[in-house]
């Protein structure tokens, strides 16, 4: 076995310091946040600029600190479609309403899961994922399913609480409760016992300590508003699943994720179905993998057609939060973190583990330069006004191909080549496999 020594020691001393350009990088790092040092502000401000294909959408949505981005991106498309039937500006759906039963459901799969795998050895890969917990994390058909199921309602019937916004502590708590849940049951199942009962007696304590944190869901609402033209309406005693079917307008089953994930074990040019990751017990993520050139198709025809398109990108790369800009091209490690190539092609960043979808928001438009092809596209981000440009960012497309990884496409925007895909036998995927 090969190790470290004094040898080896000696030879990194000594090529370190002869090197000036590390010598005075070191110096710049000691007092300076390392994303400053690499920001290549004539390079970021390439991407200024208005967009060819542009919608307009309602004021910037802020989740603050909680993980719920995918719920905001897809509520955020929802809300444009109502708030054009209805002629309202800036308009919000309450995305308090929809993580109180993202949570509730989230831990009716696990109860599930534990009763299903009951005889499996802890160290078992499924009961590993299990007990790895619940976070405020999704995808767009954990969204799509909650939505079908629950409704949707304005936010000032049910608004955001502290914890609703602030989700650590509660998650936590929350987490423990399921695990002490997970092994009760595994117990009772070994000495042959019905569980039936007492996992409705464990969903009912969660479903009372969501209410305190988040509040009690109203059951019915009133939909009273001033359109744009000062005109007043309004809508009594609606349910959240009639508001969404009267003001939607939506068939949500008409949207499919289409990836673009070139890993070994998800074939291209075919559909795939994870198990085991929606918020609900019955739930799954169903997605089309295409290459990149057909998914930047799609979703341009989309924009094309006013409708912004929901997308998942790794939001940790190559990325200023402040200027809101994401592009490879603007931040320069290499040069200041000692000359290493930090890039990885997306294939092996993907099965190597250094880069997934971390993050969904919402593209609202792209610019096609001269030769028609895309070189920027502007996002509605849900961190707030208070950065990027009034809380709009804007990727480049090199970006773009190589850290979005999904996006929400209406079927029709599909060629008949790619809706005969949707015929074929998905190939069905562990979450793991993610």
């Amino acid at each position: 076995m090969n190790r470290i020594d004094e040898t080896m020691l000696s030879e990194f001393r000594n090529e370190f310091r002869k090197d000036a350009h590390a010598k005075s990088a070191q110096a710049a790092c000691a007092r300076t946040e390392i994303k400053d040092l690499v920001f290549l502000p004539g390079n970021a401000a390439k991407l200024s600029g208005d967009f060819s294909i542009e919608i307009k959408t309602s004021a910037v949505t802020a989740q603050e600190k909680s993980g719920r981005c995918w719920m905001f991106a897809a509520l955020n498309i929802i809300r444009e479609r109502i708030g054009k039937i209805c002629g309202i500006k800036d308009f919000e759906l309450s995305e308090n309403y929809e993580a109180f039963y993202d949570k509730l459901e989230k831990a009716n799969n696990v109860l599930e899961m534990a009763i299903r795998y009951a005889d499996c050895d802890l160290d078992d890969r499924m009961m590993e994922y299990i007990l790895d917990g619940v976070h405020d994390g999704g995808y767009w058909d954990m969204a799509k399913d909650l939505i079908k199921k629950y409704g949707v309602m304005p936010k000032w019937v049910m608004p955001e609480t502290y914890q609703s916004s602030h989700t650590q502590t509660f998650l936590k708590m929350y987490n423990s409760l399921l695990r002490k849940d997970v092994c009760e049951l595994r117990k009772l199942i070994r000495e042959g016992k019905d569980v039936t009962e007492r996992k409705k007696q464990m969903l009912a304590e969660i479903y009372k300590a969501e209410c305190i944190v988040y509040g009690e869901p109203p059951e019915t609402f009133s939909f009273e508003y001033r359109d744009q033209n000062g005109d007043f309406h309004a809508d009594y005693d609606l349910t959240p699943k009639e508001f969404f079917d009267r003001y939607a307008d939506l068939d949500l089953d008409e949207f499919i994720t289409v990836t673009n994930e070139p890993t070994g074990h998800k074939k291209m040019n075919h559909p795939y179905q994870f198990h085991y990751i929606g918020s609900m017990a019955e739930g799954n993520v169903y997605c089309l993998n295409l290459e990149m050139e057909e998914l930047k198709k799609l979703t341009i025809a989309q924009l094309q057609d006013g409708m912004p398109v929901w997308f998942g990108c790794d939001s940790g790369a190559y990325g200023d939060r402040q200027d809101g800009v994401w592009d490879p091209e603007s931040f320069d490690y290499a040069n200041v973190l000692g000359g290493a190539d930090f890039f990885m092609n997306k294939k092996d960043r993907l099965e190597y583990r250094d880069s997934f979808a971390t993050h969904a928001m919402i593209l609202t438009g792209v610019n096609l330069g001269k030769n028609g092809k895309p070189d920027r596209w502007k996002i509605e981000n849900s961190w707030g006004k208070e950065v990027g440009k009034n809380g709009y960012f804007v990727c480049s497309d090199r970006y773009f191909d190589e850290f979005v990884y999904e996006v929400i496409i209406q079927k029709k925007y599909l060629s008949e080549e790619q809706k005969q895909m949707l015929e074929m036998k998905a190939d069905e995927l562990l979450p793991w496999n993610v």
